[in-house]
């Protein structure tokens, strides 16, 4: 016998007390209420998994008991009981929300498997609704990280966006953390339970890029053997992130315009229009309005993606954000590791802080990650910085201001050797760097 009450609402005591009889040895609970009423009165006091109505019935009619039962927070799917009269009732009762109908004379048997059918998709949604919040708690790239006042400002734009419809175009060089952005706006979203699809338009050819955004129909092209999907419809309900837009063909513009415009597409090869309510979240690491004057974007699907624009500055321009990141990914990486890491060296925070980081956080992370594999301590020093970082400690964006750096190092280290009489292992103490790392600095300056 399965775990579950139904409430059986029908205004014929008969038919009450049959269907209740009949249901009794597969389910634990059956209820009886002879009206709408009546019904809402047990649905407020009792846990109910689900209504089995008549829907013609005197006073409140089975669809006004659906309105109702759709209002609570948490509504029990309902089937209708109909008559042959009434079946066109029932379908668009279907469309208000019901779970589905059975035809009079009920056939107990096929009712039972319509029961069981309907609460395993009740059970699966409320698993699938269960999963994305605890997605949503625990997705690792719904947390800006950074103390920047500029970063600041990016997240409380980025919050206040989410609770709109609006589309959003992300600005920002390679790296600096344009897909978090969007994730925070998606699961802050009204859509968050919706799906989320994302797409870079860089990484298809020009003709599979249009059939992966609009689906294509059986034959449109060769090796075209089955009518397929696209990510617009894939995204009904909840949002489409479009990466590097820049790179998409022009071709494709002209019907990513269409779309914004009128929200209605047609797969490849196909005739069908078809409809679909997504929310456009696009990124480019390139400068749209130089590519507009160079005729390769089109100027009208410039201004409809940029409904609103959130520009995310380089990591060489908010250095703030710099201890904040590596303390996160020191943790991360050494819990993934199984690295007992304690913390990380005052010269190489004071390290990487002056590198300018071309790449970005991207380049951070894995920098971060290399240092966690390589320290053979429980403190990140500088022999497990990557290499390539010490050789480039840039404080500006000026040449000036780096040849300036390295002749000052390059002053300190020749100083040091000669105090210490050429010991290598009591210059590298000295210096308050590995010997490994004294080692390449005396290759880079060709001291010997």
């Amino acid at each position: 016998m399965k775990n579950v009450t139904i409430l059986i609402v029908d205004d014929d005591q008969i038919t009450r007390q049959t269907l209740s009889m009949a249901l009794e040895d597969e389910y634990s609970t059956t209820m009886t209420a002879e009206g709408g009423q009546d019904a809402l009165r047990i649905l407020a006091e009792e846990e109910v998994d689900l209504v089995l109505s008549d829907l013609d019935m005197p006073g409140m009619s089975g669809i006004e008991l659906l309105e109702q039962v759709n209002r609570a927070e948490t509504p029990p799917p309902v089937i209708f009981i109909t008559g042959q009269g009434t079946i066109e009732t029932a379908v668009k009762a279907m469309k208000l929300g019901a779970a589905d109908y059975v035809s009079k004379p009920v056939n107990i048997d096929r009712l039972i498997l319509l029961i069981d059918k309907t609460l395993e998709n009740k059970r699966l949604k409320e698993e699938n609704i269960l999963l994305k919040k605890k997605i949503r708690e625990n997705y690792p790239d719904l947390t800006i990280i950074g103390d920047s006042e500029e970063m600041k400002k990016i997240t409380a734009l980025a919050l206040q966006v989410a609770s709109s419809k609006a589309t959003v175009l992300i600005e920002g060089e390679s790296g600096t953390g344009k897909e978090v952005i969007t994730n925070l706006i998606h699961y802050n979203s009204p859509v968050a339970d919706g799906p989320f699809i994302k797409v870079n338009c860089s990484a298809f050819a020009e003709g599979v890029l249009e059939s992966e955004l609009f689906g294509h129909e059986k034959g449109a092209f060769t090796g075209a053997i089955a009518t397929k999907k696209g990510r617009f419809e894939l995204a009904d309900g909840g949002t489409l992130f479009l990466d590097e837009i820049g790179d998409m063909p022009a071709s494709i513009q002209v019907k990513l315009l269409r779309f914004l415009q009128e929200k209605e597409f047609e797969r490849v090869g196909g005739s069908k229009t078809f409809k679909v309510n997504v929310r456009i979240i696009s990124a480019t690491n390139k400068n749209l309005e130089k590519l507009i004057q160079e005729e390769k974007f089109r100027d009208d699907l410039y201004y409809r993606l940029r409904v609103v624009k959130i520009e995310i500055p380089p990591l060489r321009r908010r250095k703030d954000d710099i201890a904040p990141l590596v303390e996160h990914f020191m943790k991360k990486y050494a819990d993934f590791h199984g690295k007992p890491i304690r913390g990380i060296s005052k010269e190489v925070m004071e390290l990487l802080k002056s590198y300018n980081w071309p790449g970005n956080v991207r380049e951070l992370t894995n920098s971060i990650e290399s240092a966690v594999v390589m320290t053979r301590s429980e403190i990140i020093d500088l022999d497990s910085i990557p290499e390539y970082i010490t050789y480039k400690t840039v404080d500006a964006d000026t040449d000036m201001e780096g040849g300036l750096m390295q002749e000052l190092e390059k002053k300190t280290i020749i100083e040091t050797m000669d105090e210490t009489g050429g010991d290598k292992t009591k210059a590298a103490k000295k210096l308050g760097i590995g010997l490994r790392t004294l080692y390449r600095k005396l290759e880079k300056y060709g001291l010997d």
